[in-house]
């Protein structure tokens, strides 16, 4: 999915990214928190939800969020989008393993792998096809 580096909402993203890798988590929390604030269309809701999961206290909170990621990127037009299904299902998926329900987990996994064929052949795909994987693994 190609992201617009002049949209602000990527902007706040990116660089709450950049506080990520220099160990400052509370400031790129803020920032994906002002993203989350900021969004006016699903690509944008989407992207800062995404964000904000990952800075969540505990797992119940991540799954609000991740699943609200997805909740809109199911609302973005085009094949494209798709590519970032099977992260997000497998995000869930890890969620629910987490909170002890296997069920809902593999069910999760198993739509992430439905969605792996509109994963770039690259490091990142295979590495979340392993995650994948492995989870259907763990839920066996």
């Amino acid at each position: 999915m190609e992201f617009d580096p002049e949209n602000p909402i990527v902007q706040l993203c990116g660089n709450g990214m950049l506080l990520e890798g220099e160990g400052k988590p509370e400031e790129a929390a803020q920032l994906f928190q002002e993203a989350w604030q900021k969004a006016a269309n699903a690509q944008e809701k989407f992207i800062a939800a995404h964000y904000v999961a990952r800075h969540q206290p505990d797992t119940a909170a991540k799954l609000k969020w991740d699943t609200t990621a997805l909740d809109f990127a199911l609302q973005i037009a085009g094949e494209e989008i798709k590519a970032t299904y099977p992260s997000l299902y497998l995000n869930i998926g890890k969620c629910h393993e987490d909170l002890g329900d296997p069920q809902n987990a593999r069910k999760n996994y198993q739509l992430a792998l439905s969605f792996t064929p509109f994963l770039a052949p690259d490091g990142f795909g295979d590495l979340l096809k392993r995650g994948i994987a492995a989870g259907l693994k763990r839920t066996e």
